[in-house]
């Protein structure tokens, strides 16, 4: 994510949208958690949520502006967004692409295609 986020930052917006916990230790924790030694509960607090979002985007070191979801799990509703998603939505506010449950079916060449069809498409208007 990060090499299309360089490869196209000076040309689109991208966000990471921080959600509420997919794995919270009080919850439903997975044993990859476990072994990366990451233990984060339910948010309580949107100080808590962005707190925990911080800390993962200096952990993982993401480079991608990151925003925080309120507390309400709108955005997560809306779009499915748990655990991860990869949204392309065009400056219609239209989804031009919507990924599959990441990490494991995130397809990063598809949503390349995606923006450059997205882009071929602008151009042509």
């Amino acid at each position: 994510m990060e090499r299309l986020y360089s490869q196209y930052k000076d040309r689109m917006e991208f966000f990471v949208v921080y959600v509420q916990e997919a794995h919270p230790t009080d919850g439903w924790q997975v044993d990859s958690n476990v072994q990366d030694e990451v233990y984060y509960r339910q948010h309580q607090s949107y100080d808590e949520r962005e707190e925990v979002a911080q800390s993962c985007t200096i952990g993982l070191h993401i480079s991608i502006p990151t925003v925080v979801e309120e507390m309400d799990n709108a955005i997560d509703e809306a779009y499915g967004a748990a655990p991860e998603r990869l949204y392309l939505i065009g400056k219609d506010g239209r989804v031009v692409y919507h990924g599959g449950a990441g990490p494991h079916l995130f397809d990063l060449e598809e949503l390349d295609e995606a923006i450059q069809k997205m882009e071929a498409s602008v151009k042509v208007s």
